[in-house]
């Protein structure tokens, strides 16, 4: 039977999780099911890498993997790199936004304005949240 897409991530940002430290890819392995091959896996931490999702430390002649964010924050992290990956690919951005926008629920259109004004706010002299 075969993973729904991103299961695999899941599951190894899962094990790192669980462990509280670093890993070994023969570790995260041994701690998946066993039905991923382990050069899959491989792979797969080499892709959460690539993505900021893991960072690698060298160990000898291997590498040590552990979650560059906590696992509270993991979850939002690959949902916005999906996002950005699905509004990349569309020739019409702008189409894509409005419709997201148009569909959201008033409260997370109030929750987007304000995010949108913290992101892009730039402290003036004088303002309390200037810095020095």
């Amino acid at each position: 039977m075969r993973r729904q897409p991103g299961a695999l991530e899941r599951e190894v940002v899962a094990a790192i999780a669980a462990a509280g430290e670093e890993l070994t890819t023969p570790q995260i392995h041994a701690a998946l099911d066993r039905t991923s091959a382990y050069t899959t896996v491989m792979t797969t931490l080499t892709r959460l890498c690539d993505k900021g999702v893991l960072r690698r430390t060298p160990v000898g002649r291997t590498y040590r993997y552990g979650l560059v964010e906590s696992t509270a924050t993991m979850g939002a992290a690959l949902t916005a790199l999906q996002m950005r990956r699905l509004m990349e690919a569309h020739e019409d951005r702008s189409a894509v936004m409005s419709r997201f926008i148009g569909d959201l629920s008033a409260e997370d259109a109030r929750l987007l304005t304000q995010l949108l004004i913290e992101a892009t706010h730039v402290p003036q002299t004088g303002d309390p949240g200037a810095q020095a």
